[in-house]
């Protein structure tokens, strides 16, 4: 692949998690996003609905994934890569899931900041900013 065409398809995918991102209030329900944005180191977390939260969470994970996973291609054109950091992926998303119902159902006044992170990690493509150096230097080695 010539290497204009791996910037722009890399930019474009990037563009679309900067979209995600951008358009979060309107294309997921989230009502920790303005709880976060306040103090909340003294208050409760706002009324929710558990399973519309969760399940828009695991969309929003998908939905970074995929575009993550087309980067990494983009990238890297290895299947092996792409092996690697879906069973990455997976595994990740299981264990914060898990973390992130446990945090959200035992919440109580306060001390947020574990659920704050969780759910950063689930929302955001911050794991594929640790991949893509990972696998650049794997691949240099």
């Amino acid at each position: 692949m010539a290497k204009w065409l791996k910037f722009v398809l890399t930019a474009l995918l990037f563009g679309l998690l900067v979209l995600i991102r951008m358009f979060e209030g309107e294309l997921f329900y989230d009502p920790l996003i303005s709880f976060f944005k306040v103090d909340h180191s003294t208050e409760k977390l706002p009324q929710f609905d558990t399973l519309k939260l969760v399940g828009h969470v695991a969309l929003r994970f998908l939905m970074t994934t995929c575009i993550s996973l087309s980067v990494l291609w983009v990238l890297f054109r290895k299947k092996e890569i792409l092996k690697v950091a879906g069973l990455l992926y997976l595994v990740l998303f299981v264990i914060l899931l898990i973390a992130f119902l446990v945090l959200i159902q035992s919440s109580g006044s306060g001390g947020h900041l574990a659920l704050f992170y969780v759910r950063r990690f689930l929302i955001q493509p911050i794991f594929l900013l640790l991949l893509i150096p990972a696998f650049y230097f794997q691949k240099k080695a």
